[in-house]
């Protein structure tokens, strides 16, 4: 044997032995999240118990990041460690998380960065329908989009948080790649039609302006649905994401076509149960003010006092009358420290009303 089939049989021994350790010890963590689940039963009879925690959840993985040592990146270790609480989280309760589908969405695939692939992902036809499932208590957690980087507000969202009692748990950002692609079935088959999202179209225009000006764009409801067609009907193809290409064994013609390389989209995690201080925290409240001349100014002014930024500030319509108007705002804090505590008091004090959607872990992954 020489030098070098010597030293690799050592390294795989090494490997072997590492494996061996790695899995004991997620073993005894499975076990230690099974000796958790039986102290909050049994603490909590005849109640519902949450055993999903994101705020501590959000803590273990930041901690993770930073006390990483490397080679993996900080982001991959996160990840290793996301799914490894999920399959653990999943011994005694795995949990219902309600997107907005079909199976094969961005949606989903957010879903699944942020609650691991151990949970039992179900696919909704409607943001509102999302909502429902989770105030039904059908669904622990719901995923819905709230905003792009490209196109702005997803007003749908913003709206049901005006009637709905659900709370906001958390976010993830996700990173959208946009392909081009088709049934492997179609040979040369020139290309008459494809199938999007509007939201899609509009964030690879210019691509599709370059490439494949001409070909007909049909509007379907998502992504994934443009795959299912894709994949069914001769000559057409589907823009959407890796998820729905795998889903529906489609062809990737061109990779990554969006327009703004930074195209991103954040998600919100919406939930009955109000989230703890996690240390790195947001906020978001829906502001209705008076109708009256310096109305902004007065809504603004208490968070510039307090020196507490805002993330994010957007108008829309009260269901409440004719050119009256609320306003969405997300800035850093919980809503139990004391100045974001402070803040409030001061804002319901001037506020025509003023609901509190949740405060929640800034997104780790």
């Amino acid at each position: 044997m020489s030098d070098e089939q010597t030293r690799l049989a050592e390294l795989r021994d090494r490997i072997d032995s590492l494996d061996q350790q790695i899995m004991d010890l997620i073993s005894a963590r499975a076990q230690c999240a099974q000796e958790v689940a039986h102290v909050k039963t049994s603490a909590n009879s005849g109640e519902d118990v949450f055993f999903y925690r994101p705020e501590r959840e959000a803590r273990v993985l930041r901690r993770i990041k930073e006390s990483n040592p490397g080679p993996l990146a900080d982001e991959e270790m996160a990840r290793l460690f996301r799914e490894i609480m999920s399959a653990c989280l999943a011994l005694e309760q795995p949990m219902r998380i309600a997107f907005l589908g079909p199976a094969g969405t961005f949606t989903q695939a957010a879903a699944l960065k942020h609650f691991g692939h151990s949970v039992i992902s179900v696919p909704m036809p409607a943001i509102d329908a999302v909502f429902r499932e989770v105030e039904s208590g059908a669904a622990q957690y719901g995923v819905v989009p709230v905003e792009n980087s490209t196109e702005g507000m997803i007003n749908h969202t913003l709206d049901m948080f005006m009637s709905s009692p659900l709370k906001i748990c958390g976010e993830v950002q996700l990173r959208i790649h946009h392909h081009l692609m088709r049934s492997p079935d179609s040979g040369d088959q020139p290309l008459t039609r494809i199938y999007s999202h509007q939201q899609s179209f509009a964030q690879c225009r210019q691509w599709l302006d370059a490439h494949q000006y001409g070909v007909e764009r049909v509007t379907v409801s998502s992504n994934a649905e443009a795959a299912r067609r894709a994949a069914s009907e001769p000559g057409t193809a589907a823009i959407a994401g890796d998820m729905a290409a795998e889903l529906y064994g489609l062809d990737i013609m061109a990779g990554k076509i969006e327009d703004r390389p930074d195209n991103t989209t954040r998600f919100l995690i919406v939930g009955r149960e109000a989230v703890g201080l996690s240390g790195q925290d947001k906020t978001s409240i829906l502001v209705s003010m008076r109708n009256r001349p310096g109305a902004l100014y007065q809504l603004l002014e208490p968070f510039h006092r307090a020196g507490i930024s805002l993330t994010r500030i957007e108008t829309r319509p009260s269901p409440s009358g004719t050119w009256a108007y609320v306003f969405y705002i997300d800035f850093e804090g919980h809503m139990d420290d004391a100045p974001i505590s402070k803040l409030l008091e001061d804002l319901e004090e001037d506020a025509v009303e003023l609901k509190r959607l949740g405060s929640y872990p800034a997104g780790v992954l």
